[in-house]
């Protein structure tokens, strides 16, 4: 399925594009709100300013992809590969990103107040100045991640991973704090 096939689909009313490979797209400012893109192949593509709010991306992959500025509102990303992949200034409130590969993306400034990202891999990634207000981050691995300036507010961080991390700046004020690092 090339770029063209995808937006006529969607645009005659097509949602379900399971397994599609779409590795390297260009999707920038696409409109690809309420899709199911379960287990499809997203690998380098440019979702710059697209929106995927309510998009079904479970078990899909974006290794390396570019999402900045997209917005992944209420989106399902769990069990996701986004290791490396830029959401710098993305919108990924209240979106599902339970176990999730988030390894060294970059999530800097993003929004995921009131996601859910328990047991998700978010090592080495960098949220600086990203809105982790109200998240669940239980048993996440934040190893080695750049938390400096992050919005923690009512954050639940129970036994997650937070060796190494930089917390410089972050306010962690009414979580659950109890950490196992």
């Amino acid at each position: 399925m090339n770029v063209e096939e995808l937006r006529q689909l969607y645009a005659a009313g097509e949602r379900d594009f399971s397994i599609a490979d779409l590795r390297g797209a260009a999707l920038e400012n696409i409109n690809l709100s309420g899709a199911i893109l379960h287990g499809a192949m997203l690998d380098e593509a440019n979702l710059q300013q697209a929106n995927l709010s309510r998009a079904d991306l479970s078990g899909a992959t974006l290794s390396g992809a570019d999402l900045t500025g997209a917005n992944l509102s209420k989106a399902d990303l769990s069990d996701a590969i986004l290791d490396n992949a830029i959401l710098e200034g993305a919108i990924l409130d209240e979106a599902v990103l339970n176990q999730a590969d988030l390894k060294a993306a970059n999530l800097e400034q993003a929004i995921l107040s009131h996601a859910d990202i328990r047991e998700a891999d978010l090592s080495k990634a960098n949220l600086s100045a990203a809105d982790l207000s109200g998240a669940d981050l239980a048993i996440a691995d934040l190893s080695d991640a750049n938390l400096h300036q992050a919005a923690l507010e009512r954050t639940n961080l129970t036994a997650a991973n937070l060796e190494n991390t930089n917390l410089e700046g972050t306010i962690l004020e009414g979580g659950n704090n109890n950490l196992a690092t």
